[in-house]
């Protein structure tokens, strides 16, 4: 796979991840974003559509890390800002791979609480998201520390707030409003993660038609 078109995979996760979450917030019955995490919709008849969108993001977020190597030749978070975005797409995968336990009402029937025992796939995907947000909150850290030392203030600025949400969001201490809160944390991530892939993509393409415009003619 060319390193564009592994870029571009990473441009396309996030949309097509929140666009699909957004379609079952609709058409799944009984599905309250206020109340019930993402995480859930994994479960019930259609549950795989969310097993499926989680492992693709995941894949692809895997292929964007693999563009990241081979454009971050040399600087600050060369080396670890592709591991931390490929670890981050590895726990996507993983929380796609291991469900959820049946919890807080969903799938419609299930007992309104949390489960008193996690089953062995439900506790890997209870470490899996919090995974993949602390590698993406660090991924993002590197990259702001890099952007300022390139000069770009701007992209910094806009890097560094994204981790602190993504960092915050979760960890704010209201049990009852944590579910929209790790839902605004994914879309303030992923958008972060396409912004962040288009601007790396067009910085290869610009470079890759540099020597054509500049060189001499034969």
């Amino acid at each position: 796979m060319n390193t564009r078109t592994m870029l571009a995979a990473g441009t396309v996760a996030g949309p097509l991840f929140l666009a699909t979450v957004a379609a079952q917030m609709l058409l799944r019955e009984g599905f309250d974003i206020t109340h019930h995490p993402i995480s859930l919709l994994s479960l019930g008849d259609a549950g795989w559509v969310q097993i499926a969108n989680f492992v693709v993001a995941g894949v692809l977020v895997i292929a964007l890390a693999g563009g990241l190597r081979r454009v971050l030749r040399s600087g600050r978070g060369s080396t670890w800002v592709p591991r931390l975005v490929g670890l981050h797409g590895v726990g996507l995968v993983a929380g796609g791979v291991f469900v959820a336990d049946p919890g807080l009402g969903f799938p419609p029937g299930t007992p309104d609480s949390i489960p008193d025992s996690l089953t062995w796939h439900g506790t890997i995907h209870a470490v899996a998201p919090p995974l993949a947000f602390v590698a993406l909150v660090a991924a993002a850290i590197l990259m702001a520390l890099r952007y300022r030392r390139q000069g770009r203030r701007g992209w910094a600025r806009y890097t560094a707030v994204t981790a602190g949400a993504c960092l915050l969001l979760p960890a704010w201490p209201d049990l009852d409003s944590a579910s929209w809160r790790l839902a605004l944390g994914l879309v303030v991530g992923f958008a972060w993660v396409t912004a962040m892939a288009l601007r790396e993509r067009s910085m290869l393409a610009r470079f890759h038609r540099t020597p054509a415009m500049t060189a001499s003619p034969a």
